[in-house]
């Protein structure tokens, strides 16, 4: 008995404490609380939704910019009608200009009629280089271009037999080819034609300065200048590098003015000139 005396709880010493009601109503200082939680947590959601909706508006405008940047290239590749479907679009082979193979026929017994002799009426496309934009700004300018056509086939022409002297003799198979032999004979007489033409026109060119740009006053030249532009430079920057008559002068720390490009294209005119085989004295 003493020992479950011991046990038995004292009425004194020991009270219950009554559970908290779930449904007790909470203190001032509690529902202040729970307010100030509440706002914290609409806070962030506000945030949460305006971070989304800015990288939403974000990304749609960089798809919007992505779409009209390749729809600009789209654009500038894109084949006119005139060619027909045969020509795929090929954004990366750049600017090109149109192409119409003309052939002149007599009509009756003293006309002469131009003909387009291209394949089912359709134009053809090639690469626009640095004669083609020369004209075109020239058009945008209303003036006349600063070559004549007769100048601009031949630094074609110059062009082309630079490119075929650097690229000729590069052995491809043949389909058509049963095997043995060759052709090495025919390629050294096509190579050795290419080089003794490429010489006489270089001659014609020669190696000094034309009297166009020797006039131009070196105070009118600029500070930078770093000395005279020689034929064959302007030539080879214009025909084979694709430079403007304005990237030669900079090129040579020229000011680009009137004087002066008016002397550089006066001097590739003249250089032209000679090498269609125009006689002329150059004076070096």
């Amino acid at each position: 008995m003493g020992f479950l005396s011991f046990l038995k709880p004292n009425s004194q010493s020991f009270k219950p404490v009554k559970p908290k009601s779930e449904t007790a109503n909470p203190t001032d200082s509690e529902i202040r609380e729970m307010n100030h939680k509440m706002l914290i947590s609409a806070d962030k959601v506000e945030q949460g939704r305006a971070l989304v909706s800015a990288a939403k508006a974000a990304r749609q405008a960089r798809e919007a910019e992505e779409a009209a940047r390749l729809a600009e290239i789209r654009d500038a590749g894109a084949i006119p009608e005139e060619c027909g479907p045969d020509i795929a679009p090929a954004p990366a082979r750049g600017g090109f200009v149109l192409h119409r193979n003309v052939e002149l026929l007599p009509v009756g017994t003293d006309k002469i009629e131009a003909v387009h002799r291209g394949y089912g009426g359709r134009a053809a496309i090639r690469t626009a280089d640095v004669f083609d934009r020369m004209i075109a700004a020239a058009l945008r300018r209303k003036r006349p271009c600063p070559l004549t056509p007769g100048q601009i086939a031949m630094g074609r022409r110059y062009s082309n037999l630079v490119e075929l002297a650097a690229s000729d003799g590069t052995k491809l198979s043949r389909l058509d080819s049963s095997g043995g032999g060759g052709d090495s004979m025919d390629w050294m007489d096509r190579h050795l034609d290419i080089g003794r033409e490429l010489d006489v026109l270089r001659k014609r060119i020669g190696l000094g300065v034309a009297m166009a740009v020797r006039r131009v006053r070196p105070t009118a030249r600029g500070a930078d200048q770093r000395g005279s532009i020689t034929d064959r430079v302007l030539v080879d920057m214009v025909c084979l590098k694709g430079c403007a008559l304005e990237d030669v002068l900079l090129g040579h720390g020229w000011k680009k003015n009137g004087q002066t490009y008016d002397a550089v294209t006066h001097a590739l005119s003249e250089a032209l000139d000679r090498m269609i085989g125009y006689s002329g004295k150059k004076t070096s």
